[in-house]
Formats: C-alpha cells, structure tokens, sequence
C-alpha cells in the first residue's frame, strides 16, 4: 500500500499536467473531461487563480498545483529517507504549513495580492510534509506526542 501511496502521489501530478496538453491539443475530450470534473471536488479551479498554458486553464489552481507537486517530492524524499527516525514531525507538518497560511492570511485581509506563483510556491512545503506524514503513517509509523514534544515511533 505504501509504494501505492508514492506512486499515486507523484502521478497524479503528472495525470494533471497531461490533461492540460491533452486540452490545449483537443485530445482524449472523455480523460479531460473527467479530470477537470474531479478536481472541480476538491478545487475552486477560478481562471484568475490557476496557471493557464497555451490558453488552458490548469484543472487546479496555482496553490493546489504547488500542494501536488510538494506532495509528489514529500513521497520520493520518503523513499530515500524513510529508515531514518525523524523527531518532532508535527511540528515540521505546522513550520510547513506557515507559507500557505501566510499567502491565506495576505489575501483574506487585502495586505497583498498574492500571485499564482507565490501560491503555488508556498504549497510546496505543506504538500511535501503532508505527504511524508501520510505516507509515513500508512508504513506503521506511530505519531505520538510525549513530554510536549510530537514524535515518531515506528511500529516495527
């Protein structure tokens, strides 16, 4: 299940990619289609928070975008890392999620505009620690906090 997890978390990034060029070049009209309709579950998908290449809007927008391919470099970091023990991954999960709530809090109070680069940008972290505790977790690892502090205990 866990090479499952990886696999899935680094393709779907790619399924994504592909159905844009698969739009921008009027091909396989039924897998676009119901990629866009599937990611329309789980994202605004508004034009004027999206990438768009050559003339096609990308099915999520630039956060969702940076949150996949974080997700996707979180999973191929966990196979090259995951015998090693790693402390305090909560709390590395929070740190990650500061520039995603940075980029949220910008917009929301209207201190700044912030662009679908930025967005996309400050995704990566949290896509790549949520995919690591995920995966992770999905490996028998146990997150238990203890004496304040969010540890890591394999059940192995």
């Amino acid at each position: 299940m866990v090479k499952a997890l990886v696999l899935a978390a680094v393709v779907w990034p790619v399924v994504l990619g592909g159905a844009v060029v698969l739009r921008a070049h009027d091909a396989a009209p039924a897998f676009v289609t119901a990629v866009y309709v599937a990611t329309s579950r789980i994202c605004h998908q508004k034009p004027g928070r999206s990438f768009h290449s050559d003339g096609v809007k990308w099915p999520v927008c630039g956060r969702c975008s940076g949150l996949y391919i974080g997700g996707a470099a979180g999973a191929l970091v966990w196979l090259v890392l995951r015998r090693r023990p790693v402390s305090r991954l909560l709390v590395w999960l929070a740190v990650a999620a500061v520039p995603t709530a940075l980029t949220v809090v910008l917009e929301w109070t209207g201190l700044a505009g912030v662009g679908n680069l930025a967005r996309a940008l400050a995704g990566i972290p949290l896509g790549a620690m949520v995919a690591v505790v995920i995966v992770r977790t999905a490996a028998g690892d146990r997150l238990e906090v203890r004496s304040s502090k969010f540890e890591v205990r394999s059940s192995k």
